[in-house]
């Protein structure tokens, strides 16, 4: 049995790769400051701390200071809309919470380190397959922060850490917060058509995605502890391929329509515009195929049938 940290534990990732890591048999130490997580993701087998991780006292006199075998960084802001609000905070909770882990990491003998990182990093590209070696530039404080991160994984290689960045894009699946219409494409668009009959859409319907089932999210974190060859890397995860935005939202619409005899229509607005906001980018799985051994195990048709199934028996 080992031994792993998890930030971000009441989470929609992070309470997925905790309990993923607590069905293998492992003992799990959590961290959730609860801001936008939810006690009832906190497994009663975790050994659970609420606080920031950008809290020095956290690391002084809380957190129990023993020997972890991993810590996945999972914790923090993780909306490009959101970052535009309080950029410092932003900062504090995505970079220097990054700073304080691997710090104490270190302090405790932990030599590995597995980062969320985002696709929020590359910022536009052209209309193709973007690997890893592709340029960094991003358009939201969020990327900034979450780029800036990559960066201090990368310094702290030269102390022992041996640490990956798995650049996420749109994660999407059951248990996602169905309530945070500022986060998560699938997530706002199901909400809004479940909860209103409606759905409005910031944006073009000719905007693209790569969206990826949390299952398969879940998968490629715990690959990183079988794999050696992935430390030191920042590594793609996504699922779907290309997929405009109006292409996901027919197929939000027909499961809806699959079962109302009604056959009234879901009314669809695209108007407006959000903060940092990139008109499209889909990944190249190669890196992690590679290197990880990763392959979706999800098409977004049966991803999204699941979501649905789960979301439809919520109460909004």
């Amino acid at each position: 049995m080992s031994k792993y940290l998890v930030t971000g534990v009441a989470g929609f990732i992070g309470s997925a790769v905790a309990n993923a890591l607590l069905a293998q048999g492992h003992e799990v130490v959590g961290i959730d400051n609860m801001t936008t997580g939810s006690p009832e993701n906190v497994s009663s087998k975790i050994t659970f701390f609420q606080a920031d991780c950008q809290d020095p006292s956290l690391y002084a006199s809380k957190l129990p200071k023993q020997k972890y075998d991993a810590i996945f960084h999972i914790a923090g802001q993780s909306s490009g809309e959101i970052s535009f609000d309080d950029p410092s905070y932003d900062l504090r909770t995505n970079t220097e919470s990054t700073l304080h882990l691997l710090k104490f990491g270190l302090a405790n003998d932990c030599k590995r380190f597995i980062y969320a990182s985002t696709m929020s990093v590359y910022g536009m590209q052209p209309d193709k397959e973007i690997d890893e070696s592709s340029s960094t530039f991003p358009l939201s404080f969020y990327g900034v922060g979450k780029l800036a991160s990559e960066h201090y994984l990368r310094l702290y290689e030269q102390f022992g850490m041996r640490s990956t960045a798995l650049r996420l894009f749109n994660v999407y699946g059951t248990g996602q917060n169905m309530s945070n219409l500022r986060q998560g494409m699938v997530s706002i668009f199901m909400a809004m058509m479940l909860k209103d009959g409606k759905i409005h859409v910031k944006g073009s319907p000719e905007r693209y995605r790569d969206f990826v089932y949390i299952d398969d999210v879940v998968n490629a974190f715990l690959l990183c502890l079988e794999r050696e060859s992935s430390a030191g890397q920042a590594i793609n995860i996504s699922g779907s391929g290309r997929t405009t935005v109006g292409s996901l939202i027919d197929k939000l619409v027909q499961l809806k329509g699959s079962e109302s005899s009604s056959g009234k229509e879901i009314p669809v607005k695209f108007e407006g515009s959000t903060a940092g906001d990139m008109h499209g980018i889909y990944a190249s799985q190669q890196k992690a195929e590679e290197i990880l051994g990763y392959k979706p195990k999800f098409t977004l048709d049966s991803g999204l049938k699941r979501m649905y199934d789960w979301a439809k028996e919520l109460k909004f």
